[in-house]
């Protein structure tokens, strides 16, 4: 029948319990009602913008704070660059680490020091390259319309030039330049460092799956970014992730069991995300169906942890997989086996239980956030988790603006891509400032920001000489740091949202790359809007 509004003048005129009761439910209704077309029109119209845009290659308006945010946290890589610098920014940084490989006849001058101190670290250096090719795939065209894929573009193969002289032989990647315990005996700028700078390589005698199969994903991931940019390049970055694919499968192990050195700074807690997460990667780049075959119904049950979301980390793929593997439910692919469909759907489902976690009035809403709304997970470098939830965040909601899906349903209630941006907007404000702190965590953005960050390089002057051991006056030095590391993202603030900003704080006040690519992840996905494409080839 049709609804009239007649019937809502007798909900004001009195009647027995019945009809009273029948009249509000008949409110509620209408109300729904008008709610769901309010939603329904708000998401048509982000549809036919998101539609024209695509057609005619503009974008939504630039975000002016995200689009300086993405400037300055672009400037962290070049702070971080080992070798000969070509065209250097930076004036306090000079060529550093030249003859690292030497000893074995390689050239691994490049490559990015991991942190604030000066040790290559393969692991989370894969994953930082893995980042950030991710980012570029999915968001190149926002970041060319604020000028800074070019940036990304040099900074991405500043990393995997060092990774393929990094892996000499099917069967061989060396995983670190550095000894951390030489290292944190001296506080040196890296181009005067007159420490050791001892190898450490994996090989079918002492096996790391996890470091060869994220470098395997860094390595697929980056072959699709210059596919159209440098084709020769493009094709020996995929030779290089599929033979160390097949080393990282074939002799299993992880690799913090087999150096169990590198347990104190880069521990492995298992092998079977990286192996799904290269897989996947490996399968966007070739559209070979045995990658997608290995990642669905050969490993899938074994190592996807499906319905059991965890956290997005240099460790821990399988949040990050999960969404990457939705992005072909959401876009489609062909030739898929039953089997392969329904694990498909099982990766989904675990992506959207990971989104219903993070919105905050979400019936399965996380408890880990500060009173403030940032998520937060563990004291030591708290933001790497907040920042790579947001990033997926905003992927998810683009997947969903581009596929046209309108609604998350999340244990019965209903959320939409807008809702998912939200998030991710909440968790990037929190960064640049809108905290109880007052305070950007993005050193470099607004006018409060950390000034003690650990950070060799920054924390020395230029022209100061300083052996191994005297340095350490500089890390002591009640004196802000001499030299601002511009696009550092520090680790973040305790769960009752206070920061200490001294130079002996490594827990909260350490930058690194890997939260650097995941900043510059978030940013490029908030600074403008446009369709993400349906496929990366």
């Amino acid at each position: 029948m049709e609804l009239k509004a007649g019937k809502e003048a007798d909900c004001s005129t009195e009647s027995k319990s019945k009809t009273e009761r029948w009249c509000w439910r008949l409110l509620l209704l209408l109300t729904l009602s008008l709610l769901a077309a309010m939603v329904s029109l708000t998401l048509v119209q982000y549809f036919k913008h998101w539609k024209s845009s695509r057609g005619s290659g503009h974008h939504g308006a630039i975000v002016p704070k995200y689009s300086e945010a993405l400037q300055i946290s672009m400037q962290f890589f070049d702070a971080q660059k080992s070798g000969k610098l070509v065209d250097n920014p930076i004036p306090w940084r000079g060529d550093s680490g030249l003859q690292d490989g030497s000893e074995e006849d390689l050239d691994l001058s490049k490559g990015l020091y991991d942190a604030g101190d000066l040790i290559k670290f393969g692991f989370p250096m894969a994953f930082t390259a893995t980042v950030l090719s991710w980012a570029i795939l999915e968001y190149g065209d926002r970041m060319k319309a604020v000028k800074q894929l070019d940036h990304a573009h040099d900074s991405l193969k500043w990393i995997t030039d060092y990774l393929i002289n990094a892996h000499p032989s099917p069967n061989v990647l060396y995983v670190q330049v550095g000894d951390p315990e030489l290292d944190h005996r001296c506080w040196q700028r890296p181009e005067v460092m007159t420490e050791k700078r001892p190898l450490i390589q994996i090989n079918t005698s002492f096996p790391g799956t996890d470091v060869a199969a994220e470098t395997a994903a860094a390595m697929a991931s980056a072959s699709l970014v210059f596919r159209k940019i440098n084709s020769s390049y493009s094709k020996l970055l995929l030779t290089h992730a599929e033979q160390l694919f097949s080393f990282a499968d074939t002799y299993r192990g992880a690799y913090s069991v087999s150096i169990p050195q590198v347990q104190i700074y880069y521990n492995s807690t298992g092998y079977g995300d990286e192996l799904l997460w290269a897989a996947t990667w490996l399968y966007h780049a070739t559209k070979d169906p045995t990658y997608f075959k290995y990642a669905t119904e050969q490993n899938g049950p074994a190592f996807a942890n499906w319905g059991s979301p965890s956290w997005f980390s240099w460790d821990d793929k399988h949040a990050a997989t999960q969404v990457l593997m939705s992005r072909i439910s959401f876009f489609g692919t062909k030739d898929m086996s039953s089997a392969e469909n329904i694990d498909l759907q099982e990766y989904r489902e675990t992506a959207e239980v990971f989104m219903c976690s993070l919105l905050p009035d979400s019936p399965m809403a996380t408890s880990s956030r500060t009173s403030s709304g940032l998520i937060w997970v563990i004291k030591w470098n708290c933001l790497q988790y907040a920042v790579a939830s947001a990033f997926l965040a905003i992927l998810y909601s683009d997947y969903m603006l581009t596929s046209k899906t309108e609604m998350l349903y999340c244990d019965g209630k209903s959320y939409n891509p807008v809702d998912l941006r939200k998030f991710a907007i909440s968790q990037a404000d929190y960064v640049l400032g809108e905290n109880p702190m007052r305070m950007s965590y993005l050193v470099g953005y607004g006018s409060s920001y950390p000034q003690y960050v650990h950070h060799r390089g920054a924390s020395i002057p230029v022209d100061a000489e300083t052996g191994c051991s005297d340095g350490f006056k500089w890390l002591d030095s009640p004196n802000p740091n001499p030299n601002v590391a511009v696009g550092a993202l520090v680790g973040g603030p305790f769960m009752n949202e206070t920061y200490i900003d001294s130079r002996n704080n490594s827990m909260q006040g350490e930058p690194s790359t890997y939260n650097s690519a995941l900043i510059v992840a978030l940013l490029s996905g908030l600074v403008t809007t446009s369709p993400v494409a349906k496929s990366f080839s």
